[in-house]
């Protein structure tokens, strides 16, 4: 139940951008993040990332379908969604997503289909009635298999990998802007604001990544592609020091010019935020990765079972890292009232329509999509390292 506290407007007694609001640049950072490390194999040929660029780039594609979720159970009237392409407002910096997320889903669904089109067809091959017509419908009747087919594929995967970077940093980059650009909210409106969201999304994917990787090859007792791990986890600790850097140098520029809008930040970093931000994301869910991956990345002679334990669980605590920051982002932005004296609550109720249980749902539906993909596209072989 929202109370407030101090001088609070009426209309700032309740939170209007719910949990929901903070899932959404949670899963589309995931998005972002597993498509550029893909990226980085396809478009850039670096070959300690083969084993695990097709599994980055389907992965990035399960979030993807999942990203718009969390908007559309925050709308009181989802199928209106469709009317920001249908009757665009090119004055709108909201209605941008929707082309966006749109462009961005073709891409990621072309290089899927050209970087699997040749497995499609040794599975069209093998199948027999039903399962054959289906092949034969995703391959669009394009069975063809040779050596100048499979240099096209490649080429046009190249290509789509190297669209899409710019367009994935663009669709996180505007998740950032959008709150940036708010300058009635103090919390929010600094132009550091997408930066600050493109690398804790680079951060969440290569999170997410590492996380699920080791997770899969442990279960299923199969051989990690160690360089692989490796390399992405040095990648992990520099972008994490960037992003937690640059979380840091905003509220120390804010600081260090000691107005009026340092006067109030402080009472709510100091107070409504103190355990999610300075305790949490700061704290335990910053400080902790940053050692661990220290050592993992210096120490040349530590074992390898320990150095993979210590990657998993520091990409483990990234990943809540960059969640409690869209928390404190989305939800800390809105406790702050514009009389500038005083503070709203907010809680997500358990059962709610946008509550802890629902929340909990969509968190892990791209998770289960994922191990539904596996069936589809073959992530992992045995001879992978």
């Amino acid at each position: 139940m929202d109370a407030g506290a101090g001088y609070v407007f009426p209309n700032e007694l309740h939170v209007t951008w719910t949990v929901m609001i903070v899932l959404y640049p949670y899963i589309t950072g995931m998005v972002a993040g597993a498509f550029i490390v893909s990226s980085f194999y396809h478009v850039f040929g670096m070959e300690k990332l083969r084993p695990i660029a097709k599994y980055a780039l389907v992965s990035s594609f399960a979030f993807l379908l999942f990203a718009t979720v969390p908007l559309l159970n925050h709308l009181g009237k989802p199928e209106r969604a469709f009317n920001i392409l249908v009757t665009p407002n090119f004055s709108s910096a909201m209605s941008g997503f929707g082309f966006i997320y749109l462009f961005y889903m073709i891409i990621v669904f072309l290089e899927i289909w050209f970087s699997y089109r040749v497995t499609f067809i040794r599975r069209h091959e093998a199948a027999r009635g039903l399962a054959r017509r289906l092949y034969s419908v995703l391959l669009l009747g394009q069975t063809r298999d040779t050596e100048e087919t499979r240099v096209v594929d490649r080429k046009l995967v190249v290509f789509l990998g190297g669209l899409g970077i710019p367009v994935a940093c663009v669709l996180h980059g505007y998740v950032g802007f959008l709150f940036g650009s708010i300058k009635a909210n103090l919390w929010w409106s600094t132009p550091l604001m997408f930066i600050i969201f493109i690398f804790s999304a680079i951060v969440s994917g290569l999170a997410v990544l590492i996380f699920l990787y080791l997770i899969i090859h442990w279960t299923r007792k199969l051989p990690v592609a160690q360089d692989s791990i490796d390399l992405m986890a040095k990648w992990l600790w520099g972008f994490m020091i960037i992003a937690v850097v640059l979380e840091l140098m905003e509220i120390l520029s804010i600081s260090y010019e000691r107005t009026e809008k340092w006067a109030i930040l402080e009472t709510l970093i100091n107070g409504k935020l103190r355990v999610s931000y300075v305790y949490l994301q700061i704290g335990l869910f910053s400080l902790v990765p940053f050692f661990l991956l220290s050592v993992t990345t210096l120490a040349k002679r530590l074992d390898t079972r320990v150095r993979n334990i210590l990657i998993w669980l520091s990409s483990g605590m990234l990943l809540l890292q960059v969640l409690f920051m869209r928390w404190n982002v989305v939800i800390g932005g809105q406790l702050l009232s514009k009389s500038m004296r005083g503070f709203t609550e907010y809680f997500p109720g358990i059962f709610d329509k946008e509550g802890l249980l629902v929340s909990f749902l969509l968190i892990i539906a791209p998770f289960l999509l994922l191990r539904v993909f596996d069936q589809l596209f073959p992530f992992f072989q045995r001879h992978e390292t």
